[in-house]
């Protein structure tokens, strides 16, 4: 993956290229962006520029065979480790090396990609993936090895906040002092789940989301889309380049989020003094609860924004504004005036809880009807 395929960015871009330029790579790295800003592409085009040898910037100017490799993702000296689970391929203890085939496909089509379109790759989206003791034990076995082309060798860590702390234990000495001429690249959405002596040995880059006009100018280029087409999609992409593409395609797992959404607030209001429409909250937590957990924790994160953008419409702050319900008979601006400061806390509490008990595997549907019945006392509030 080239430098110059990636969207945006162009002061990190610099920066790393300097970096290798001038000699001074950095043993471990920690990228965090949000999802869709292009930590993972970016960290595989350094760690190419790193191991072919390229100069100036560019990602032609080194070893061609070596940039050949990449092409397939395939670099005896490229160590990737990811979230895993068990499944039909890989029934116990699972780890990166079961599932390389289906990565580097991920890579070819969704190099912008979430963890959901992971899981959704694999088929084990009733399970969370992650990164265990057995992955850190193939981290060591193959560090411990020379490298193939007798230069560097790069682990690159997707997701490193799936990391469980056997894992990260294991796992700090080596980062802390890994072998000669090994680099440690680090990929997050979230700094702050890693666990604090992992992250003191790293050095960290925070990438923004993408302008607007970055992922604009991406979809006209490679979806020949008409422009006024492509700035309403930026738009609402919000710097996410992976959900542009997924409104390219309409294949936006939010459209379906959407719809869940309307009815759980419909019958939410319903449910003030009328006993009956209790039933379509328990009823709408039974249908919810029995699709895979990362669809549940995904939808509620939907949930989240959802409220956070009725908030600022509410408050006269259009402009940060960019969720546009695609439901004819639902408006956002009616629906506003219900999501405000006396309440907005308390929401988001009750959504970050039902997250943490889900992740838990608490029972689903149990706190999906209890956070029903405490959006249904919130939304009345004055």
């Amino acid at each position: 993956m080239l430098f110059s395929d990636i969207l945006g960015q162009e002061h990190l871009k610099n920066h790393l290229t300097q970096s290798v330029d001038n000699g001074r790579i950095p043993h471990a790295q920690l990228f965090v962006g949000p999802e869709g800003s292009g930590t993972l592409p970016t960290a595989i085009a350094y760690a190419q520029y790193i191991l072919c040898q390229n100069q100036n910037g560019e990602n032609r100017t080194g070893n061609e065979a070596c940039n050949l490799k990449f092409n397939s993702f395939s670099h005896p000296d490229l160590h990737f480790a990811f979230p895993v689970t068990t499944s039909d391929k890989a029934k116990s203890h699972p780890v990166s090396s079961n599932y390389l085939e289906e990565w580097r496909q991920l890579l070819k089509e969704q190099p912008y990609g979430n963890l959901f379109d992971w899981y959704k790759f694999l088929g084990v989206d009733n399970k969370q993936g992650q990164i265990g003791v057995d992955e850190a034990q193939e981290i060591v076995k193959a560090l411990s090895l020379k490298a193939y082309e007798g230069g560097y060798k790069v682990m690159l860590i997707w997701m490193a906040e799936k990391m469980n702390t056997a894992c990260a234990n294991k796992l700090l000495k080596l980062i802390e002092e890994p072998p000669n001429k090994t680099v440690f690249i680090l990929v997050a959405e979230d700094e702050e789940q890693i666990i604090g002596t992992i992250r003191s040995r790293c050095q960290v880059l925070t990438f923004p989301p993408l302008a607007e006009n970055v992922i604009k100018e991406a979809l006209i280029k490679n979806y020949s889309l008409e422009t006024l087409v492509a700035t309403k999609i930026a738009h609402q992409a919000n710097g996410n380049y992976n959900k542009a593409c997924d409104l390219v395609y309409h294949d936006s797992e939010d459209m379906q989020f959407e719809e869940w959404f309307i009815f759980w607030i419909r019958s939410a209001f319903k449910a003030k003094g009328n006993k009956a429409a209790i039933h379509d909250l328990i009823s709408w937590s039974d249908d919810i609860s029995k699709t895979g957990r990362e669809t549940q924790k995904q939808f509620l994160q939907f949930c989240l924004d959802f409220f956070r953008q009725a908030l600022m419409l509410n408050y006269n702050a259009s402009p940060l504004v960019y969720l546009e319900p695609k439901t004819d008979t639902f408006k956002l601006e009616k629906f506003a005036p219900f999501v405000h400061g006396n309440n907005i806390l308390e929401i988001n509490d009750a959504l970050q809880d039902a997250i943490y008990h889900i992740e838990r595997n608490g029972n689903s549907k149990i706190i999906l009807t209890d956070l029903s019945i405490r959006l249904t006392r919130l939304l009345h509030k004055k």
